[in-house]
């Protein structure tokens, strides 16, 4: 495993990260907790030192996964959680009081939850699991941010921008007051790339890359005819026909490409980490067979300098969370 420095933080953490939400059985369905175990603890055996989490995986099941692993590994593992909106909205409307999302109050007593579920004294990054510019200078946020640093509580402080939203935290992060950022990028979302990691770079902010596999269309496994358990998000992600396109642009891929089917998920997590503004990727990894596949990546290569050239082809502007 090769590592990364997450921006200014100075934390060293594995390329390959792990994604927490499926482990905590909200939204993804099919989790089994002693799997889960297993999981985590193989990921360790294999160098990963970066776990990302959130109070509302489950409300606190996945931290408390993620808790009953770090009593059990003397390893160095560096976790990351988030706080939910006080008005559950995800994302944040344009025009929400910062008030209705993270008040103080709001963002002192989630991190004592976090605390307690995780079994920590220290968190090493708390993040917002929304964001919205227009609470840059509002509200008192930033006062209990500070308060948690300067208690010991928390040692940094990032945000999980908004789905399809790269440039709605440029502001942030040009005011100096966040340490790391969460954001969607992939094959098919490379907007980042324009603005957002260009400002990372000159603030040295850390960047942390989710949905890189775009929740299963960029592994090959998504086909017309898939079908997704009971109450999986996926269900309504890949509803009506775009289960075919995804299908489509994926043959695509892997023919422009011209690598083995199977190969797609390596090719669309090595391009993540071919950019030089990411510190870690954080694919969700339920099985003890996805840690050992992914983890794999994780050996300081990215993609040849032709084929991620190619890539910038398969560019799919979109956003299936909110069409």
């Amino acid at each position: 495993m090769h590592y990364r420095t997450l921006g200014r933080t100075g934390l060293s953490v594995s390329e390959i990260g792990y994604g927490a939400w499926g482990i905590g059985n909200s939204g993804w369905r099919g989790a089994d907790d002693e799997e889960s175990a297993r999981a985590l603890n193989r990921a360790i055996d294999l160098g990963l030192t970066f776990i990302d989490t959130a109070l509302g995986y489950g409300e606190g099941h996945s931290e408390r996964l993620v808790g009953k692993l770090l009593k059990e590994r003397p390893e160095t593992i560096h976790v990351v959680t988030k706080i939910p909106p006080k008005n559950r909205t995800w994302p944040a409307r344009p025009g929400t009081p910062v008030e209705d999302g993270f008040p103080a109050d709001h963002v002192i007593a989630c991190t004592e939850t976090s605390l307690r579920n995780l079994g920590v004294e220290t968190i090493d990054v708390q993040q917002f699991h929304v964001w919205s510019d227009e609470w840059v200078g509002r509200g008192d946020w930033l006062s209990a941010v500070e308060r948690l640093k300067r208690d010991g509580k928390i040692r940094f402080f990032g945000v999980s921008i908004n789905d399809y939203e790269p440039e709605n935290a440029l502001a942030l992060i040009e005011s100096g007051g966040v340490d790391s950022v969460q954001v969607i990028y992939n094959v098919f979302e490379q907007t980042p790339e324009e603005t957002l990691f260009p400002a990372c770079e000159r603030h040295n902010v850390g960047v942390i890359v989710r949905v890189a596999l775009d929740e299963g269309g960029l592994t090959g496994q998504i086909r017309a005819d898939s079908v997704f358990p009971e109450g999986d998000f996926r269900a309504n992600y890949f509803r009506d026909g775009r289960k075919a396109e995804v299908e489509e642009r994926a043959r695509k891929i892997v023919e422009d490409l011209a690598i083995a089917p199977d190969a797609l998920a390596e090719t669309a997590l090595r391009f993540v980490l071919s950019h030089p503004a990411v510190s870690t990727v954080i694919p969700g990894m339920r099985s003890v067979r996805n840690v050992e596949r992914n983890c794999a990546i994780g050996d300081g290569r990215g993609l040849p300098a032709g084929q991620r050239e190619k890539l910038r082809a398969h560019k799919w502007p979109r956003n299936f969370y909110r069409d």
